[in-house]
């Protein structure tokens, strides 16, 4: 695993199978169909939504009466639980020291933390974390490091919560923007259903991305939470027919189709040639409508109102291309939509720079509580 490195003296290098209890879930784990909005106990998954629902099944409890490190197999998320839950994801494992007379649990959750475990590759992670070895002070040394990070950490934790709300208004500033107007051109001019407004509507190409290929491969997960693309792209081989089909043009709008990200929009401006996946819906916009103009009004409260009407199905709803037709937007004439592009830009490119400042900020301060965690493990806080 990681390179072990000389400790102090009185600390000691202990295996990953002499410090914790052999982890499992299976006894806690819950279906979906049990589910509550409310309940008397919370579940847990992997997911960047730790919470993800409520359950009176209260027979598949665990019992959190000392606290436990929650590991996600396939995420590799780590958290430290001191409440009673139930388990809502195959793989998420719960992790107890052997000895409590021995090892702090939270200093033992501090020192995963600095092990960089997100880094691990994907099928074999948890196999390397079982051989893993972890610097062991006196039980005493361990709790005094536990107070000190507890007090570090706190601080900076308000610091981090501080520039996430600073984003987070920003991003509020820009939706009440959008609102207010697209609400204006409603009231000064009629709308049409994106039906009017496109030349095609469609669900995309299934295939299994590929290393290389003769096309770039577009799916939900290349694409941010601004509607911009990531650059770390996969690849499909298609036939030509097929890439007539699906070949995405400069100014293609592309929604996500299903599960937490369903209405997600993406602008497509890449000079890849590319197809885009099945779980995403390509629309195509007409000479009369500015393709900016329809990827402004997808990011607006009027059109997630509308969304959320139109969505289908269960627990994550979803969204599919015959309803998302019928969702209407104002339609000024196209000198009157370019200006109105030009006047978001302005505001959008002010946002940005606002929003990149914060996560700068909020990046040194994630680097600061990574080498105090290094520190701390080589006896050095």
């Amino acid at each position: 695993m990681s390179e072990l490195y000389e400790l102090p003296d009185g600390w000691e290098w202990i295996e990953f199978s002499k410090v914790f209890n052999t982890p499992t879930s299976k006894p806690y784990q819950i279906q979906k169909t049990e589910y509550l909005e409310n309940g008397l106990l919370p579940i847990i998954d992997q997911g960047k939504e730790f919470i993800i629902g409520y359950t009176n099944s209260i027979e598949k409890k665990y019992s959190n009466e000392s606290n436990c490190i929650i590991f996600g197999d396939h995420t590799r998320q780590i958290k430290y639980v001191d409440f009673d839950f139930v388990i809502g994801a195959d793989g998420t494992k719960i992790l107890k020291e052997k000895d409590k007379n021995k090892y702090d649990l939270k200093f033992l959750y501090f020192q995963f933390l600095s092990k960089k475990i997100e880094s691990l590759g994907y099928s074999r992670h948890f196999k390397l974390v079982k051989q893993m070895f972890f610097a062991i002070p006196p039980l005493q040394e361990q709790q005094r490091i536990v107070s000190k990070l507890d007090l570090l950490f706190e601080k900076i934790d308000r610091s981090i919560a501080l520039h996430q709300k600073n984003m987070d208004e920003a991003n509020a500033f820009m939706g009440s923007v959008l609102n207010d107007v697209f609400r204006e051109l409603e009231e000064k001019y009629s709308t049409k259903s994106f039906d009017d407004v496109s030349l095609n509507i469609r669900y995309g190409y299934t295939d299994s991305a590929k290393d290389k290929g003769n096309a770039v491969f577009i799916r939900i997960t290349d694409i941010n939470e601004n509607g911009k693309f990531k650059d770390n792209f996969v690849y499909v081989n298609i036939e030509d027919k097929e890439l007539n089909r699906f070949k995405l043009s400069k100014g293609d709008i592309l929604v996500a189709r299903s599960g937490a990200t369903a209405g997600k929009v993406a602008l497509f401006d890449l000079d890849f040639v590319s197809v885009f996946a099945s779980y995403l819906i390509r629309i195509q916009p007409s000479d009369d409508m500015n393709s900016t103009f329809l990827f402004y009004f997808c990011h607006s409260p009027k059109y997630w109102t509308q969304l959320n009407t139109i969505k289908v199905g269960g627990a994550q709803p979803n969204v599919n291309a015959t309803n998302l037709k019928e969702i209407k937007i104002a339609t000024p004439p196209l000198q009157i939509q370019q200006k109105v592009v030009a006047y978001l830009d302005d505001i959008s490119q002010k946002i940005e720079k606002i929003k990149q400042l914060q996560k700068e900020k909020m990046a040194s301060l994630k680097a600061l509580k990574a080498s105090i965690l290094d520190s701390a493990f080589r006896g050095e806080l």
